[in-house]
């Protein structure tokens, strides 16, 4: 059973995204290195702000549990659309998390990979979409 569903619509690249709560409606706008306009956001970016705010809330999710404070930690997605090789295309993530100074860095790194088997993005996206996964 499922706690939470979302429900949006989207009419394309070049169009509208709406959320059926009405919290979410935005214009699309294909990229300019696509050769669109570049006026409205795009799905690349739609994607990468909700994988970085559910890693983020994942990553307190677990430090809560093993009792370590990363306060003013913050996550950052990189998505990058390329090309597949057969006339379609594919994403590619990079996760840079920013962890506060105060935590060592064996420990940082461990958290991260324990936040990347808990996350909801990172479990949908494994084995499909290469993640690279970076601390700073």
């Amino acid at each position: 059973m499922s706690l939470y569903t979302a429900v949006a619509t989207a009419t394309g690249r070049d169009g509208r995204a709406f959320s059926t709560d009405g919290k979410l409606d935005v214009g699309l706008a294909l990229q300019k290195e696509l050769g669109g306009t570049g006026d409205g956001t795009n799905p690349e970016q739609l994607f990468a702000a909700g994988y970085a705010a559910c890693f983020a809330t994942s990553m307190q999710l677990v430090a809560q549990q093993r009792k370590v404070d990363v306060s003013g930690m913050s996550v950052t997605a990189e998505v990058g659309l390329v090309p597949n090789g057969t006339g379609g295309f594919k994403l590619e993530v990079s996760l840079r998390t920013k962890l506060p100074e105060s935590l060592p860095r064996d420990a940082g790194r461990e958290l991260i990979e324990a936040t990347h088997q808990v996350c909801p993005y990172s479990n949908a996206t494994r084995g499909n979409i290469p993640v690279d996964l970076l601390a700073e």
